[in-house]
Parts: structure tokens; C-alpha cells; sequence
């Protein structure tokens, strides 16, 4: 990458990362669903005019229905999902739990369209996942003060990222990315508007909340977005998707910086062994090129 994409490709990672920190401040305040609600109207009004001036909104119409569906798996229901983990386990832990979404997104794409992964990658899906239930064993427990709930709420989400994708390659193929991304911000406002409406809180939110709740709809949402596809047109999907790495990064230092949450060892193992098996699993690591790489070129 150039500078200039890489500096564009830590600012996603730094985004992306503080979004966890964003989320729990604006759910104290307004609930986790109301949180959801929140970002992603706000980020689809930032996204409108950048998605009609692109050209796009006819793409937009033309598969709406589609991308509005897709909108609240990727967005609507799993933001609300984090902002209700957030308010129990720390921010950290739930961005370390956030990277296991190319793990599902290969375990989906196997049983739902056939994508069988080759041996290395098998084996990133078992590593990932062990490192999943080593990070969550001792948390996810559902007696007085446990966070079960929570833990499941950021692997359900997670889930969904993960049909999402799948959906996305099964029916939306060749739609321009800006139409998908800014019309699946309007399908989860449209999809949260009531459940909104119903959980809003009865005392008023403060000044904290409401900037709390604007940072994640137009930095963590629409100006991520932005960025994300700019780098996936400038860098190539591989290589943005490497972010994946350094969200945790960004967000466990954030909630030790301003929040105080602890960083412990067992967590970083953990953290590691996931980020390992994300890498296999998404053949972002392929041991055979290296075999091949070190494999004597035929004399002519």
C-alpha cells in the first residue's frame, strides 16, 4: 500500500475499533436497541446524498427489496446485539469476539453455498473456534452477574455478519458496493424504527449519549463505510480485509486508556490463537504458497 492507504487503512481499524467504546457509552444512556436504532439512521442520512450524487440510487431501486433485507443482518440486529454486550463484558473482549466473523463467514459458506474449505483452512476454523470457547469459557455462565447472554449476543452477531456475506454472494453480486452499503443502513433504520419507538428511554439523554451515539453513526458507520470500499477498489479485498487484525488492537487499548478495563494474558492468548485461525480459515495465511515459494524452480 501506498502511505496514503495505509494511514486510510488504520484509520478504519481505529474507527471500526472505537465503535465498541461508542456503543457502551450511548446504551448506558438509551438502551441497547435505541443505540442501534440511532447509528444507523444516522449513518444512512449521511450515506444519502453520498449514494445519489455516486450515481448509484437507481442500482439502489432496482434491488432494494434485497439490499433493505440485508441491511438489518448486517447492521440492524447486530449492532443492537453489541450495544447489549457492551453494558456487560468489556469492550475489549467484545472486539476480540467481533474478529471471528471470517470464521463463521467460512463455516456459512461451506453449508450454505458449498464453499468447502481445503485442509489448512480446516484446520483455522478448529483453531479459531478453540480459541473462542478457551476466551469464553470461564465468562459464559448465565447465574447472578454472569455474561452468557452477553457473549452469545456478540457471537450471534457475528452469525449474522457471516449469512450476510453469504447473501451478499449469492444475490447481490455486481451491485455497486456503495449502493449496498448506504441502502443497508436504510433497512435497518427502517426494520429498528419501531422497536426504537418502543424502548426509547423515559428520562432524557445527555450530551455525552447523543455525541456518543452521532461518533458511531457518522465515524464508525458511514465514514468506516467510506473508507472501506475506497480501499477495497484501491488495495484489493484480501488486503483491506486484513482490518480484521487490527480492530481488537484499537479496542482493547481504548478500553484500557479511557475505561480502565483490565488486559490480561489469558485474553491476549486467546485473542491470538482466534486472530491465527481468522487467518487460515480466510486464506490470508496459506502454508502450501510457502512449500512453493521454497520448491526449486525447474532447470530449462
Amino acid at each position: 500500500m501506498s502511505p496514503r492507504l495505509a494511514a486510510e487503512f488504520v484509520l478504519l481499524a481505529a474507527l471500526w475499533g472505537a465503535s465498541f467504546l461508542f456503543m457502551r457509552q450511548a446504551a448506558l444512556a438509551f438502551g441497547p436497541v435505541a443505540t442501534a436504532g440511532l447509528r444507523v439512521a444516522i449513518a444512512g442520512a449521511v450515506l444519502l446524498p453520498v449514494l445519489v450524487l455516486s450515481g448509484h440510487w437507481r442500482a439502489f431501486r432496482a434491488h432494494a427489496g434485497r439490499i433493505l433485507f440485508v441491511g438489518l443482518l448486517n447492521a440492524g440486529i447486530p449492532f443492537g446485539l453489541f450495544a447489549y454486550a457492551v453494558l456487560s463484558i468489556s469492550t475489549g473482549l467484545t472486539a476480540i469476539l467481533n474478529a471471528t466473523v471470517p470464521l463463521f463467514g467460512a463455516l456459512v459458506a461451506w453449508l450454505w453455498l458449498g464453499d468447502r474449505p481445503g485442509r489448512w483452512r480446516a484446520l483455522g476454523l478448529a483453531l479459531g473456534f478453540a480459541g473462542v470457547a478457551l476466551l469464553s469459557w470461564n465468562k459464559a455462565h448465565f447465574g447472578t452477574g454472569g455474561t452468557g447472554w452477553a457473549v452469545l449476543a456478540c457471537l450471534g452477531a457475528t452469525v449474522l455478519y457471516a449469512i450476510a456475506a453469504s447473501y451478499t454472494k449469492k444475490y447481490l453480486m455486481g451491485i455497486p458496493p456503495m449502493a449496498t452499503a448506504a441502502g443497508s443502513q436504510f433497512g435497518a433504520t427502517l426494520g429498528l424504527l419501531l422497536p426504537t419507538v418502543w424502548t426509547w428511554p423515559t428520562q432524557p439523554a445527555g450530551a455525552d449519549a447523543w455525541l456518543a451515539v452521532g461518533a458511531a453513526g457518522v465515524l464508525c458507520t458511514a465514514l468506516a463505510y467510506l473508507l472501506y470500499f475506497r480501499l477495497i477498489e484501491a488495495a484489493g479485498p484480501a488486503r483491506t480485509l486484513t482490518v480484521t487484525f487490527l480492530i481488537p488492537v484499537f479496542a482493547v487499548a481504548y478500553g484500557a486508556l479511557l475505561l480502565g478495563e483490565t488486559i490480561t494474558p489469558w485474553m491476549v492468548g486467546c485473542g491470538a490463537v482466534i486472530l491465527i485461525g481468522v487467518a487460515l480459515s480466510s486464506g490470508l495465511i496459506d502454508p502450501r504458497r510457502w512449500r512453493l515459494a521454497r520448491r526449486p524452480a525447474a532447470l530449462p
